[in-house]
């Protein structure tokens, strides 16, 4: 099953360092984001990736060019005809597939534009700017299960965000803003997709999380899967610091590989 990632947007909310990248491309313990993401899905057993890209989307195509190099310890022998010998590489078991999905495409017609990469097969999709421990195993596992379009995980993340409305079966009926002193869940991400999906997504000016989301809650194709660990997005750079601080103590609770 492949993993689709949304890593194309603006990242307006953290502009200290997203006028220089984008927002997945944001380092955490000197590694993008994104690296973190598909370093998660991999401990799994996904290894195959498709990143929805538009701003900035050289910045991701020019790190993964090089990333066999930036893994490997390298010597440059400038003597003997400017000749390079890897060293003991470490990269990873990764198909990565970068998509320029436009510049001002919406969520929703970022991943319309990766149709023909994902083929008629379920895939996996989350957002390149947030970071969870939920056991993706589990969570596929889950989506065959109950034979529904869409799994959307839901997260308890208090008044921020925008709110699910959750059946007792699990049944996403809708989407709401949130009100006062609300605790509902929230969308995270964390999604699997059956293809048909695609069929909802008008095209570029689509947001994902509106029409194509809404039609799915409506019909009853829309399956919430409640994770109770860790997540947390990534929108501002105290958000990052934070990120970082879990990082650097060694226990960061979305790290379950081996160094």
């Amino acid at each position: 099953m492949k993993v689709a990632i949304l890593a194309g947007g603006f990242g307006t909310r953290i502009s200290e360092e997203s006028h220089l990248k984008p927002k997945p491309m944001i380092e955490i313990g000197g590694k993008p984001m994104l690296w973190h993401i598909l370093k998660h899905y991999s401990s799994y057993g996904f290894n195959e990736f498709i990143i929805c890209a538009g701003y900035k989307q050289h910045s991701i195509k020019e790190y993964f060019a090089n990333y066999y190099l930036y893994q490997s310890d390298v010597t440059f022998d400038f003597v003997n005809a400017n000749e390079m010998k890897v060293h003991h590489n470490h990269s990873e078991p990764w198909k990565v597939t970068i998509v320029d999905t436009g510049l001002n495409t919406m969520t929703g017609g970022r991943v319309k534009r990766i149709r023909k990469y994902v083929n008629n097969e379920p895939f996996m999709l989350t957002y390149g700017d947030g970071l969870s421990d939920i056991n993706i195993t589990e969570l596929v596992k889950f989506h065959k299960s109950h034979g529904k379009t869409v799994t959307m995980s839901a997260f308890n993340m208090g008044q921020r965000f925008g709110i699910l409305d959750i059946g007792a079966d699990g049944l996403i009926k809708a989407f709401r803003e949130k009100a006062k002193d609300d605790g509902g869940l929230i969308n995270i991400g964390f999604m699997v997709i059956n293809p048909d999906f695609f069929d909802s997504i008008e095209g570029d000016s689509t947001v994902l999380e509106k029409s194509p989301m809404e039609a799915m809650a409506k019909s009853g194709q829309l399956m919430s899967y409640k994770h109770d660990g860790f997540w947390q997005c990534m929108d501002t750079l105290r958000e990052k610091e934070m990120l970082e601080k879990l990082w650097q103590s060694g226990c960061a609770p979305w790290k379950r590989w081996d160094d």
